[in-house]
This record gives structure tokens, C-alpha cells and sequence, in this order.
């Protein structure tokens, strides 16, 4: 598989490591795949999902979106949205949640292209093709940076792995239900039909 740096209009001289500009560029160039740009310049492009994890995740991400809408706290985003986190890092959470007050503190530009920060809230749901060490990792640095919550969802496992700053995380055996309390006020996310 190629990734395009030229287009019949432009081109991208890649250096590494990426500046902002260049990762911006490489993505605009290559709609049809996806990247994370690690901390320390390692370029990754996201494997596209199966079929249940698709289903899984849509499903998740519309639950949190309800949610967010019905709060009116802070806003959800998507699997397709890249945050810059404090690290440099480029990462794309399979959903998340930003706190109003942050999301309205950035420029116009910023909440059009690449947000600078760390959502408050970060969700991950392995697929069969993820390593679970990877997703841990991935969790760790999200924490590192700012999110105030976050769960790893194992359904492969039937496990959700609940990340809060200065705690370890709380590894729950199949529930039937998680609290996003006190960062998601009042949400609670039910997982019956995610463990199916």
C-alpha cells in the first residue's frame, strides 16, 4: 500500500519528524487511512476494523454522544478525530468527551484541524487485531496527558480496564454496566449487547 505525499496539486516533503504541518498534510493526502504519530516520531497507520468491532464501536460512540448532547457539558467525538496531546503525540481515540470550557478556549483553527489537548474522557475498544499491552500503553499515555478517565474495553476478554489519574487501574469482569462518575456526570454506559 503507498501513501500518497503528492497530489495533482501539492506535495509533502516528509521529514522526520513530522512537524504539524507535514502530519496534517500526509492525512489530507491519504484520506482513506488513518494515522497516529507517536511522541517519539513513529508514524502508525490504523488497521480498518472487522465488522462486529465497527458495530461495537458505533454503538459505543452514539451512546456517549446521547449522552453528551442531553448534558450539554462538554461535547463527544468520534473514532476519526486526532487529538495533539501535551507529548506531541497524535492519537485517536475510539470515542472521547472534551469539557466545554476547553473545547471553547481553543481557536477557531485549532477545533477545525488538529485539537491541542487531551480529551478529559478516552475510551478504546480492542479488536482482534490489536495487542492488549499496545492498548495499556496507548491508556497510559492518555492519562500522562491530561484525560481524567478512561476505559479500555476488552470484549475478546469480556473485560473493562477503568484508568483515573494517580490510581492503577480497575480491571471489571464482564459488567454488566460502567460509571463515567463524577467526569461524566450521570452516564452510565450499559454493556450487555458489547460482550454478544
Amino acid at each position: 500500500m503507498a501513501i500518497a505525499t503528492e497530489s495533482p496539486t501539492s506535495a509533502v516533503s516528509l521529514q522526520w519528524p513530522l512537524s504539524d504541518e507535514q502530519f496534517a498534510q500526509l492525512c489530507a493526502l491519504n484520506p482513506e487511512l488513518h494515522f497516529e504519530y507517536t511522541c517519539t516520531g513513529e508514524l502508525i497507520i490504523m488497521t480498518s476494523t472487522g465488522g462486529w468491532t465497527g458495530n461495537r464501536n458505533v454503538r459505543l460512540a452514539s451512546r456517549l454522544q446521547v449522552w453528551a448532547e442531553a448534558n450539554g457539558s462538554g461535547l463527544a467525538f468520534d473514532s476519526s478525530t486526532i487529538f495533539k496531546l501535551p507529548n506531541g503525540a497524535k492519537r485517536m481515540p475510539d470515542a472521547s468527551w472534551v469539557q466545554l470550557e476547553r473545547w471553547n478556549a481553543l481557536t477557531r483553527e485549532h477545533q477545525e484541524g488538529i485539537p491541542p489537548l487531551c480529551p478529559d474522557f478516552v475510551l478504546e475498544l480492542r479488536s482482534p487485531s490489536d495487542r492488549l499491552t499496545d492498548l495499556q500503553d496507548k491508556m497510559a499515555e492518555y492519562l500522562a496527558n491530561g484525560a481524567r478517565l478512561g476505559w479500555l474495553i476488552d470484549p475478546i476478554a469480556r473485560v473493562v480496564h477503568v484508568y483515573r489519574p494517580g490510581e492503577a487501574a480497575e480491571r471489571l469482569e464482564a459488567p454488566a454496566e460502567v460509571s463515567g462518575e463524577p467526569v461524566l456526570s450521570g452516564f452510565t454506559l450499559r454493556l450487555a449487547d458489547i460482550w454478544d
